[in-house]
């Protein structure tokens, strides 16, 4: 695995704040990043950080074979991590030109970047004209246009209606089908298990959880379970070694397992038990439940 950027350690105060503390994690070329957790859990000074616009307290980071330094490393790096902020009575394409300008990237890139982000049909419209998600989708192309290996992005989503998170999340997951690495705060559960490979959960600067998605939901699932003899179903829930953590509300008794177990089999052994199952269903727990569980256990 070819690594893009190396966390070691890394801690930042501000004041008696301490808003990351001990932070280790490696990206590696050519997978989908998502730091999650609350506001205030650490995720934008993290950034801040790694882009040089915050300085760290304690610890260390560094950009792709460690031999590169911050500066240099920061020219194969596009990011925004505020809102897009262009010249509101010029066009598109004369604002991306701008930027071209400033970053010493080639024009010719303008065109591609746009159609990359749906918006080549819009390049002679002025900013001002531009919806929410528009706007995004511009600090997207204008983020691209020097061909980054790595393309960060604090909260992408933010704000946008249901149609413009759609197109934004469908244009991450394209740049990303195209090799270019990327990095993104969220605190939307939705969001990293839609978009993201990989997860760093983090709850006031601290590392709960670092590795793929699919392995943190990678659980054997619970039931969702009611019957007449209820309490005696409970009973038996709590006696069993496959079967974890019971949760009951109201008739509703959800059952956690410890290990595989298909509904069929579980439906027969509560059946020789002399108990009749008025509901069963087997589901998978959701990010949002493993979540959960890592952050109750804090």
């Amino acid at each position: 695995m070819e690594p893009i950027l190396t966390i070691n350690n890394l801690t930042k105060k501000f004041g008696y704040l301490t808003a990351v503390k001990d932070l280790s994690f490696t990206i590696n070329k050519g997978n989908v990043y998502g730091i999650l957790g609350p506001n205030g859990s650490g995720k934008s000074t993290t950034l801040g950080i790694v882009l040089n616009v915050v300085n760290k307290t304690q610890g260390d980071f560094h950009w792709f074979d460690g031999n590169t330094s911050t500066h240099d490393a920061l020219k194969q790096v596009g990011a925004i991590i505020e809102r897009p902020n262009f010249y509101p009575y010029m066009t598109a394409e004369q604002n991306l030109k701008l930027v071209c300008r400033i970053k010493g990237v080639d024009q010719s890139k303008i065109d591609e970047k746009l159609a990359v982000v749906g918006l080549l049909d819009r390049k002679d419209h002025k900013f001002r004209t531009f919806s929410l998600g528009m706007k995004q989708r511009l600090a997207i192309a204008s983020a691209l246009l020097n061909d980054p290996e790595i393309l960060i992005l604090d909260e992408p989503t933010n704000g946008l209606d249901p149609q413009g998170i759609h197109q934004i999340r469908q244009i991450i997951k394209d740049i990303a089908a195209n090799g270019t690495t990327i990095l993104l705060a969220s605190h939307l559960l939705d969001e990293v298990e839609k978009v993201c490979s990989h997860v760093v959960v983090l709850r006031k600067g601290e590392k709960l959880y670092a590795g793929r998605v699919d392995e943190m939901i990678s659980s054997h699932g619970f039931f969702e379970l009611k019957a007449e003899k209820h309490d005696e179903l409970i009973g038996l829930l709590e006696l069993h070694s496959n079967i974890g953590k019971v949760k009951v509300e109201g008739e509703l008794i959800t059952a956690f397992l410890n290990e595989p177990m298909s509904a069929s089999e579980f439906n027969k052994l509560m059946f020789d038990k002399g108990i009749l199952l008025s509901h069963l269903v087997k589901r998978k727990e959701s990010l949002e439940e493993q979540f959960l569980q890592l952050t109750d256990n804090q």
